[in-house]
This record gives structure tokens, C-alpha cells and sequence, in this order.
């Protein structure tokens, strides 16, 4: 007797979306051999389906030579999880940053006992007789990640030592939206996927640049995001306290970065 197998009034149970999935339900008749019944189900189900792949097929008994065939169909794996070259992936986080300062925006309070003034600091913070020891603050600090997936051509051994030198500089012109002196790249990290391409993370981190700062009675102070301020302070004399207090002396705007061309990344800007 032939094997026939036909398709069920409640097959096509389906899902959409990005994990998109359906199953193909059949009577398979003629015989009790599980492996015949299955590779039958296999000539008569399509092997793809609504834009779907065939995963699997699988046989039930439910009677004599009577099977329950069913055929399970899911999107492509590269289309449901992995990226193809030319793709990109962004997270970001803007946990901030931590830096020691010796100085304040504004003192908005000083207190002293009945009679007696409180010293003015000019914002100094933590003075003591011998030392300005300042606070421990969280600077806004964007910091965001780029994973890349870059053709095998691209990734030569020059470009991998463009990311090595770029490594730990600033912007020198606009990138992502940022002015230049705002980004500092981090450093980058891959790994080949086949012969194909490469996985690539990129990590930058942006701090704003900032003008006009002021430090005591020190005005017009301009500081771009990667750069270090500085405060000297010297002895004067609070006339109005009438004691020895450190003011800031001097203010002083430190380059501790190399400025680097970020468009080399290949990433865009």
C-alpha cells in the first residue's frame, strides 16, 4: 500500500514577528515504520514556507499505519539573531566619571560663632593650615560602545594599527556630535567570524568641553572635556577674619591627551 500523507484542517498555527514560526500538521497513512513515515512527511512539506525555513520534521503514531506528521518552520538564523556585515549594535551608559577638585562652583554657606567671621576661601574646598585637600566628585561622563561588523578587507594589518595609535586620544574634529576635544576613544577589541568579516567594539567616552569657567577671582577660564584644570594657592590675609587663609593664586588648563583623526575608525563621524 502507498503512503500518503495530506494536510490537516487545523494545520498553519502561526506566530509573527521577529521570531515568526509555524507548523505544518498532516495525516500520514499506509504504514508502521516510523523512519518511512517521517520520510515521507519530508518529500511532501515544503521546504520553506511564508519566507520561513523548514527546521524540523517529526511523525506521532495515533493508529495502525496512521501518523501525525508535523513540520516546524522558524526564520533564518542569520536573519533572526546574527548580524551580517555592515551591520552595527550601540549601548551606552552615562554612569559618569569620578575627579578630585580643590575647588567649588559656589559657597553657598560659611558659619562662625557669635562674634567671630568665617574665613573666605574663594571656593577652596577642604583648606587646612598647610593643604587644600579638596572633594571627590561625579563629572558627567558619557560613555557608549559601537560593535561593528567589518569586511576582512577593511581589517588589514594597518588598520588594526590605526586603532592602537588612535587609542587613548580626543577627538581632533566633530565625531558622533561631539566638538572636538569632547570624545576620547578607549580602545577597541575584535574577533573574525569565519572568513567573512570581523566583530569589532569600539568604547568612547564624551565630556563636554566648558568656557568662562571662574576659580575664585579667576574669570574667563576655558577648558575643553579631556583637558585638566588646575588650582595653585597662596597665603593671604582675610582682613575681615582676621587670619591666614590659602586662595586660589593661579588656574591653569592642562593638556594630558593626544588629539587624534577618529574618521580613521571607519565608522563614520
Amino acid at each position: 500500500m502507498p503512503i500518503t500523507v495530506t494536510e490537516k484542517f487545523e494545520s498553519r498555527d502561526s506566530t509573527t514577528g521577529s521570531d515568526a514560526s509555524v507548523e505544518l500538521l498532516y495525516n500520514v497513512w499506509g504504514t508502521d515504520d516510523d523512519l518511512a513515515a517521517k520520510a515521507a512527511l519530508e518529500v511532501e512539506a515544503p521546504a520553506t514556507y511564508d519566507d520561513l525555513v523548514r527546521k524540523s520534521c517529526s511523525v506521532e503514531p495515533v493508529g495502525p499505519e496512521l501518523w501525525e506528521g508535523t513540520a516546524r518552520y522558524r526564520r533564518p538564523e542569520h536573519s533572526r539573531s546574527v548580524p551580517e556585515t555592515g551591520d552595527s549594535v550601540f549601548s551606552f551608559d552615562t554612569g559618569g566619571g569620578t575627579q578630585h577638585i580643590t575647588q567649588s562652583i559656589d559657597t553657598v554657606g560659611s558659619y562662625a560663632p557669635p562674634g567671630k567671621t568665617a574665613p573666605d576661601f574663594k571656593g577652596a574646598i577642604g583648606v587646612t593650615h598647610d593643604n587644600v585637600e579638596g572633594v571627590d566628585i561625579t563629572l558627567p561622563v558619557y560613555n557608549w560602545a559601537e560593535t561593528h561588523y567589518l569586511d576582512d578587507a577593511v581589517v588589514t594589518g594597518a588598520y588594526k594599527g590605526t586603532l592602537f595609535s588612535l587609542t587613548g586620544q580626543v577627538n581632533s574634529g566633530t565625531f558622533k556630535g561631539l566638538d572636538a576635544g569632547e570624545c576620547l576613544f578607549l580602545g577597541a577589541s575584535g574577533s573574525k567570524r569565519g572568513d567573512d568579516d570581523w566583530e569589532i567594539s569600539f568604547r568612547f567616552a564624551a565630556s563636554p568641553n566648558k568656557t568662562n569657567l571662574t576659580v575664585g577671582g579667576i574669570t574667563g577660564i576655558n577648558k575643553k572635556g579631556w583637558e585638566y584644570l588646575w588650582v595653585r594657592y597662596a597665603d593671604e590675609v582675610d582682613s575681615s577674619a582676621k587670619a591666614l587663609v590659602k586662595r586660589p593664586l593661579a588656574a591653569y588648563v592642562e593638556k594630558v591627551y593626544e588629539y587624534g583623526d577618529l574618521s580613521q575608525l571607519g565608522i563614520g563621524t
